[in-house]
C-alpha cells in the first residue's frame, strides 16, 4: 500500500563513532559499507526519499560528498542531541512519517523494514518497533510519525531522550500508543549481532556480503541466519562484544 502520506528514511551516521571511527565508509568489495545499506532502503516501495541525518563536524564533509554521489538527501545537525537533528530533518524535507534505520544496520532486511512501515500505516498508532522482539541486533527499524517526535522533543531535554531518539516515546507508552512486532520463530536469534559497532562486527559483515555477493546480493534476515547456522565459527568473531544500551 502506497501512503498519501510523505515517508522518509532516516540514517543516522556520523564518522566521529568512538568505537570504530570512519566505520560508514569502511569499504567491502571497492564501496563504502554504507552504500549497502542504501542499496536496500531504495528498494523499499514506501519510502519516499531516504535522507543521511549527519553533523555539523567537518569530519563528516565526506558523508555529505557520499550522499550526493549516491543520489540521496542529506541533513546536518547538532552532534549529540540527535533527536533534535532527525526531527530537523523530518521537518526540513516536509515529512509526515520517519522510518528510522541507523548507519550500524547496512544488511538490514527490506522486507522487515516494509512490514513495520505497514504495520504502521494499517493501525492506530504513532511508534513501530521490529528489533526489541528477538531478531538479530542490525536488523531492526523504527517507524513513528513527524508530529510524535515533535511533540517528545518538547517534553525532554534530559541527555539520553535526546541521544536516544525514541527513548521519551517508547518510556511514555500512555502518550505514545506504540506496537511492538515480535520475531517468527525462525528469525527469533537475539544472540546474532550484524551491527555494525567494532572492528570485528566489520569482519563478519565483510564475510556475509562477501558470501552472498554474486548469487544473492540482497539477501534477507532468513538467510544470514541460516549462514551463520551452517558457520557457527564465523558467529565467534563478534559474540563476546558487549553492546552499549539506550537506555
Amino acid at each position: 500500500m502506497k501512503s498519501n502520506k510523505k515517508i522518509v528514511a532516516i540514517v543516522e551516521a556520523r564518522m566521529t563513532s568512538s568505537r570504530l571511527p570512519g566505520k560508514h565508509l569502511m569499504e567491502i568489495l571497492g564501496r563504502p559499507i554504507l552504500g549497502y545499506l542504501i542499496d536496500r532502503l531504495k528498494t523499499i516501495e514506501s519510502i519516499d526519499s531516504i535522507i543521511i541525518a549527519t553533523t555539523k563536524n567537518q569530519t563528516d564533509d565526506v558523508l555529505v560528498e557520499f550522499a550526493n554521489n549516491s543520489g540521496v538527501e542529506v541533513y546536518r545537525g547538532d552532534e549529540n542531541d540527535v533527536m533534535g537533528r532527525v526531527l530537523c530533518a523530518a521537518k526540513y524535507f516536509q515529512a509526515d512519517i520517519i522510518c528510522e534505520v541507523t548507519g550500524d544496520c547496512p544488511i538490514i532486511d527490506p522486507q522487515l523494514v516494509e512490514q513495520v512501515v505497514q504495520t504502521f500505516l494499517h493501525n492506530k498508532v504513532v511508534y513501530v518497533n521490529n528489533g526489541k522482539q528477538g531478531i538479530p541486533d542490525g536488523m531492526g527499524a523504527q517507524v513513528f510519525s513527524t508530529a510524535a517526535l515533535e511533540k517528545s522533543a518538547s517534553q525532554t531535554n534530559e541527555l539520553l531522550d535526546r541521544e536516544h531518539v525514541t527513548l521519551h516515546i517508547r518510556n511514555n507508552p500512555s502518550q505514545f500508543p506504540a506496537i511492538y512486532i515480535g520475531s517468527m520463530p525462525s528469525m527469533n536469534r537475539p544472540e546474532l549481532a550484524v551491527t555494525l559497532d567494532v572492528r570485528e562486527d566489520f569482519e563478519l559483515i565483510k564475510k556475509i556480503i562477501e558470501y552472498f555477493n554474486m548469487s544473492k546480493p540482497l539477501f534477507g534476515c532468513l538467510d544470514v541466519i541460516s549462514l551463520l547456522e551452517s558457520k557457527e565459527n564465523w558467529i565467534e568473531i563478534n559474540s563476546h562484544i558487549n553492546r552499549k544500551g539506550d537506555s
